[in-house]
């Protein structure tokens, strides 16, 4: 058991993290690094089953994500019904369709053709899950007022980003999928008031015969300044 104490009138433990050396402490980076570097957004899903406990851990492990003041300001919704799923495709392909046909600009719809996307969002009912990311913008208190959370954008945006690295370390593939309103996943899933969609992402095994995109990614140059 972690040592622990009071401070300030708060229980504290003791965060006993071993420091490894230098070398080995590179090397474990640069596995993970290849590791999520194989890591691709997937439009072609097989339909075989995913065990729950996998899925268990992997929101286990997005919800170890910092948040502002430890409000954890994120909801999960795992979808597996065939039929939801169903009424989720028809929505978000109406949504998407819309987007398609008046709402992306030319230049946006030309950054997206070495995608290969458009509306039809078949993985939306192939896929065995569906894992709806909702952000919490307040709570309610037990005198039933609200309850402000803080960086509920950032802490949910940190919270996704664990969640798809899980996903990819459990041998998964997933998409961030976002139809644009996302309001018809509130309705459909009868979340309160309290909760906005965030992501709309597909979890499964990739299919047998799954292509994606030949892209690059930039280079730490490109991305990054040492100062």
């Amino acid at each position: 058991m972690p040592e622990t104490k009071l401070i300030d009138g708060f229980p504290y433990i003791k965060h006993e993290k071993p420091v490894l050396p230098d070398a080995e402490a590179v090397t474990l980076s640069q596995s993970f690094y290849e590791k999520m570097d194989t890591r691709r957004s997937v439009r072609e899903f097989s339909d075989r089953a995913v065990p729950r406990a996998l899925i268990e851990n992997i929101l286990k492990t997005a919800s170890t994500a910092p948040s502002g003041a430890h409000k954890q300001p994120w909801t999960f919704c795992v979808i597996e019904n065939p039929e939801i799923k169903k009424q989720i495709r028809i929505a978000a392909e109406e949504e998407e369709y819309e987007s398609y046909e008046s709402r992306m600009s030319s230049e946006w719809l030309d950054d997206l053709k070495p995608l290969g996307t458009d509306w039809k969002k078949p993985f939306l009912e192939i896929a065995p899950y569906l894992i709806v990311v909702f952000r919490r913008i307040y709570e309610f208190g037990p005198d039933g007022k609200k309850k402000n959370n803080y960086y509920v954008q950032e802490s949910v945006g940190l919270a996704s980003g664990f969640l798809l690295a899980a996903i990819h370390n459990a041998g998964l593939v997933s998409l961030t999928h976002t139809p644009s309103p996302m309001n018809f996943l509130s309705k459909l899933l009868e979340r309160p008031e309290n909760e906005k969609p965030f992501l709309l992402i597909p979890v499964g095994y990739p299919a047998a015969d799954c292509w994606v995109p030949d892209l690059g990614r930039k280079e730490l140059a490109e991305m990054a300044k040492f100062y």
